[in-house]
């Protein structure tokens, strides 16, 4: 607790020296982050924070809002401050990150945010827009050329003013190309598998469909590095609540504050193109095993998180700590652990898996956090297809059914998309998805449960070809619907672990 008089407004000219994580003046900026939400300025600005106070350079943060300019407001009148609440059930911590420079949203001036990602200065490019973000086809994994957006931005009016993040880093770095050549780092830290490569290829899926030169394609091939990286840390939404909290502990009134578990892990491969910040001093790990890492948390963290808040969800669940406390979401999220994720995955070299499962049940039980079940729940459309396939695929060609996969796809479904007749409770009905609309619309046309199941994985394909053609996995899916609906998460539980 610093001395700070009650009700002060948190700026530079505030007496917050304290709480400063990083020097008072961001140094110039050398970073562009696209994606200002609570992740970026709970994790990645966070290390930087912590880099720039161990050695100071020019890597102040440049935050780009997509649309909303709650955040943007905020920050501006705060000379772009905001606090990071750290809270754990012993007690909460306050630190302010203080790197960003400035802040703009996409939506607004489109043309604005592919100059900064073009400008010289600019040395490292960050993500953090969430799956969807990415506009690839779930069947593919290619860019979706028949998403709209991504028309536009190839069009000749997009040229000038792209709206999506694939083209505005597409047309920033053909900028550069034909421009000053300077070299750049585009750095992915969504939770996206091989982020790095995937984000690499769908900006060379646009440049190709955008008639790029070749001289376009041979520079970004030399220039421009994609490395892969693991970002892990549960940032929940911002509530009245958190500032609250704030003022209480530092007297300061901040209109931004982001709300963070004391758990943080970020795994970077190190190939950056024109320097980088010194992240190591923040607890950044640089390994050539990024992937393993990468698979550890999608599969154990993520795809266990999707299952034990669609549960909890369906059980009138408004938090994760609350889901998880339930005996038959505990017991499913360690089933689904040790006997359909864990085996699907090559673990990094000396790594202590039994701790780290442990660790993620205490992390998922952290009530003073409240993790809310509807925001891990939502944009299941594009997380399951992440976490889900493969180990799934691994399991039916060896001719066994992956049963808690199927609970965590059946649960999914009767949260965005129930049955005629089924009220899957406020906490499902609040959960978001981009998919909302097409999954009620074959929800409300299908004959039946199985008809509606095979729509969705088979003709539709959500979760990839490869799971379309187990037309097994789909009737275990729709006969899981079924026990859900008529019986509640619980007695499909149990029912999942006589079969598993």
């Amino acid at each position: 607790m610093t001395d700070v008089p009650a009700g002060t407004a948190l700026s530079r000219t505030a007496p917050v020296a304290g709480l400063l994580v990083a020097p008072e003046a961001p140094g110039g900026t050398g970073i562009v982050h696209l994606g200002l939400g609570n992740f970026h300025r709970a994790h990645q600005a966070v290390y930087t924070a912590l880099a720039q106070r161990a050695d100071p350079g020019d890597w102040g943060i440049l935050g780009v809002a997509s649309r909303s300019r709650r955040v943007v407001d905020a920050l501006r009148a705060q000379d772009h401050l905001y606090s990071v609440l750290q809270i754990a059930p012993e007690g909460s911590a306050v630190s302010v990150p203080g790197v960003h420079t400035g802040t703009l949203v996409a939506s607004e001036d489109p043309a604005a945010v592919v100059a900064a990602l073009a400008a010289p200065a600019t040395r490292v490019v960050t993500l953090t827009v969430t799956e969807h973000g990415y506009r690839f086809s779930p069947r593919t994994g290619r860019l979706d050329l028949d998403d709209a957006d991504v028309a536009h931005d190839l069009s000749a009016r997009g040229r000038q003013a792209p709206v999506t993040t694939i083209g505005q880093v597409a047309r920033a770095l053909e900028r550069r190309a034909l421009g000053h050549g300077a070299p750049v780092t585009v750095l992915s830290c969504d939770n996206l598998q091989s982020n790095g490569t995937t984000t690499r290829g769908l900006v060379l899926d646009f440049l190709a469909a955008s008639g790029a030169g070749q001289d376009v394609l041979d520079w970004v091939s030399t220039s421009v590095t994609f490395p892969n990286s693991m970002v892990d840390r549960i940032v929940p939404a911002t509530s009245d609540r958190y500032a609250a909290e704030v003022r209480r502990t530092t007297g300061l009134v901040d209109a931004a504050p982001v709300p963070a578990e004391p758990f943080t892990m970020w795994v970077l491969e190190d190939r950056f193109a024109a320097g980088r910040p010194t992240w190591q001093h923040g607890g950044a790990v640089f390994s050539d095993e990024v992937e393993a890492y990468e698979l550890v948390k999608l599969r154990l963290l993520n795809g266990t998180h999707s299952l034990i808040a669609y549960l909890g969800a369906l059980d009138g669940r408004a938090t994760i700590p609350d889901a998880r406390a339930q005996e038959f979401v505990e017991r499913a999220a360690r089933a689904v652990i040790a006997d359909e994720y864990l085996p699907s995955i090559a673990l990094p070299r000396g790594f202590d898996v039994e701790a780290y499962v442990e660790q993620l049940f205490g992390r998922w039980s952290n009530s003073a956090l409240g993790h809310r079940t509807s925001q891990v729940g939502s944009d299941g459309s594009v997380k399951l297809r992440q976490r889900v396939p493969a180990p799934a695929l691994r399991m039916l060609a060896s001719g066994r059914m992956p049963h808690h996969l199927a609970l965590t796809v059946a649960a999914w479904l009767c949260c965005v998309a129930p049955v005629d007749g089924f009220d899957p409770g406020p906490h499902a009905a609040a959960m978001t998805d981009l998919a909302r609309e097409r999954l009620a619309e074959l929800s409300r046309t299908s004959a039946g449960t199985e008809a509606f199941v095979t729509a969705v994985l088979v003709h539709d394909r959500l979760l990839g070809d490869e799971i379309a053609a187990h037309p097994e996995f789909a009737a275990r899916v729709a006969e899981l619907i079924r026990i859900l609906v008529t019986h509640g998460p619980a007695t499909a539980t149990r029912e999942v672990d006589l079969w598993a």
